[in-house]
């Protein structure tokens, strides 16, 4: 099974930067999430594990409507064992999970359940990463979520959540980047609206960007205070926190190591 530890990073600098990669190893974080956006990442991936010596590299993540079943199965089996996380998601169409399902019985016969991790939101898609994975990869919720999606996973799988971090102490300005990096476009996604509205989100939250749900959905302040609501995401039912790095001071990223340990 899969164990990811309790720290992750994702920087956009990964997609072109090894020596980030180098950085983060040494530093002590436990995995390194490779954003798939619309694209296929796994030569990238294929690179970052070879660049590196022990970190673990997931995919987070790779689209099943975008990316061939034989690609990852491949890129697989090319890598030492236990290096590639397969992080899989990105169903789309009338019936989502499937299509998902489909995809994985596709690849069943070379990548174990142990070495996948499913982006999942909703009840019925964390109860096919519980059945068919290693666990879960959510994105854009509250630790409150994080303690009901450990219910329907169960103790024995892996939970990782990414969290959007901004380095600022003053709530005006934390807020207006957090709203500026992309949460509107998220919230209008209907899976990230469905699911915001099962955490108790208003139609009213989401058409406003409150301050109610961007304190809800990321993490802003110092760094005692980032560190706390990190810890807090962790109590709650994370076996890791995922942290955008992009835009922290870089004295945080040791701390952030020795603050999760």
């Amino acid at each position: 099974m899969t164990k990811l530890g309790p720290l992750g990073a994702t920087h956009s600098a990964l997609d072109t930067d090894t020596a980030v990669a180098v950085e983060l190893e040494e530093l002590g974080y436990d995995t390194l999430w490779l954003a798939g956006g619309q694209g296929n990442n796994l030569p990238r991936i294929t690179e970052l594990v070879r660049g590196t010596s022990r970190i673990q590299v997931a995919s987070g993540i790779l689209s099943v409507d975008r990316v061939p079943s034989a690609s990852v199965a491949s890129a697989y089996t090319e890598l030492p064992a236990g290096r590639f996380v397969v992080g899989l998601g990105g169903a789309h169409g009338p019936r989502p999970l499937a299509t998902l399902g489909d995809y994985l019985d596709e690849i069943e016969d070379v990548v174990p359940p142990s070495a996948r991790i499913l982006s999942a939101l909703g009840p019925r898609m964390l109860e096919l990463a519980r059945d068919r994975a290693a666990g879960a990869y959510p994105y854009l919720v509250t630790p409150d979520y994080i303690a009901s999606a450990r219910e329907i996973l169960g103790a024995g799988k892996q939970l990782a959540v990414l969290l959007n971090v901004v380095a600022e102490t003053d709530a005006t300005a934390a807020r207006d980047a957090i709203r500026g990096g992309g949460l509107r476009f998220l919230t209008g996604l209907p899976g990230y609206a469905a699911n915001l509205r099962r955490m108790g989100f208003t139609d009213g939250d989401l058409a406003d960007l409150s301050d109610r749900l961007v304190d809800g959905v990321a993490v802003w302040g110092g760094f005692d205070a980032v560190a706390e609501r990190l810890r807090e995401y962790r109590a709650a039912g994370a076996d890791q926190v995922v942290v955008r790095l992009d835009g922290l001071p870089r004295e945080w990223w040791p701390r952030l190591v020795e603050a999760l340990a």
